[in-house]
């Protein structure tokens, strides 16, 4: 891959996209994660529970795209998590810094508090990453 080229990734363990736009996008040595709502990606549904399990499939499908892409949540270097509400911030904080997730170095991070997101979800997250 050149300095100015892209590549597209679209991981089978992660929901499709839900409109005109890739999963991820690996670019300069970066992999840069579309926004991940918390859908089976399975079934294309919302899965059950709180913000806990929400946030934990959010995850899960981030890891997916990551790893499709040659990289790895480890990696990630900056997040932008979006929930429906702050309310939900302490229970959402306590599945995102789990140790399996990020490890010992988070990545840097922005939380914010969003009126709506797509099919009703609680959380949502955007990753970029290095390759």
């Amino acid at each position: 891959m050149t300095s100015s080229s892209k590549r597209a990734v679209q991981a089978d363990g992660a929901p499709r996209a839900l409109g005109p736009y890739s999963q991820a996008i690996v670019a300069n040595g970066m992999v840069y994660c579309a926004g991940q709502i918390p859908l089976d990606p399975a079934t294309g549904d919302l899965v059950e529970g709180g913000i806990a399990e929400q946030t934990h499939q959010v995850l899960r499908n981030l890891r997916a795209v990551l790893k499709a892409a040659g990289s790895d949540l480890d990696r990630a270097v900056k997040t932008t998590v979006f929930l429906k509400s702050m309310d939900s911030f302490t229970a959402m904080n306590e599945v995102y810094g789990r140790p399996e997730y990020f490890g010992a170095h988070p990545p840097a991070r922005s939380t914010v508090e969003v009126a709506r997101l797509p099919r009703e979800a609680l959380v949502e997250i955007e990753i970029v990453a290095l390759a």
